[in-house]
């Protein structure tokens, strides 16, 4: 069996995780996220359920090598919280993956060590609970082709069992197919010899 290199792991659903000390209340929530702009929707989202709370700090990492991430402490100590979430789920060796901890402050101080421990703890519990799945990273084209063509075109799609959607036959037909990266020579070279427009 050919082995590739173009899955990874991510989470299939939404998962919470808690962490208590000293009054204090860490709510971790990780999501599975394949954009900034969806990122940028569900912190955005958070602030406004849990308006109440001191801080939202958060952490992601998306795409096949992880290479988007970022980490932000939302006013805790620099280094105290988005870096011990960002850890989380990096030794839990995931990708596509936000993790947003809610705090709300308990009055008494926990010290940098503590809050660590803190955002660390409530990330973990957040991802143990959370359904890891395997994805594989690849991309949507869209195929137009003059409706002969169209025989030649699904047998490729079926050859290489690409997920579709969006089709639409008329006398000019249009087709969304998803490729894997590990398909993706091999599915330009055959849509190449049928002379398919792709984009």
């Amino acid at each position: 069996m050919m082995t590739s290199n173009d899955t990874y792991k991510s989470v299939d659903g939404i998962s919470e995780g808690l962490f208590k000390d000293n009054g204090s209340r860490f709510i971790a929530k990780a999501y599975p996220v394949e954009s900034e702009a969806e990122v940028k929707a569900i912190v955005a989202s958070i602030k406004k359920e849990y308006h109440d709370a001191r801080h939202h700090c958060y952490a992601y990492r998306i795409g096949l090598d992880g290479a988007a991430w970022r980490a932000n402490d939302d006013g805790e100590p620099s280094g105290s919280a988005g870096r011990p979430i960002l850890g989380q789920i990096d030794s839990a060796g995931l990708s596509d993956v936000l993790v947003v901890v809610i705090r709300y402050f308990g009055g008494i101080k926990l010290g940098i060590p503590g809050l660590i421990r803190a955002y660390k703890s409530s990330t973990g519990d957040a991802l143990a609970q959370a359904r890891v799945v395997e994805k594989v990273a690849g991309r949507w084209y869209t195929l137009r082709f003059p409706y002969e063509s169209l025989p030649a075109v699904m047998k490729t799609v079926k050859d290489l069992g690409l997920p579709q959607r969006g089709q639409s036959f008329q006398e000019e037909c249009s087709l969304e197919v998803r490729v894997r990266l590990s398909l993706e020579q091999d599915f330009l070279e055959r849509i190449e010899k049928l002379g398919i427009l792709v984009g």
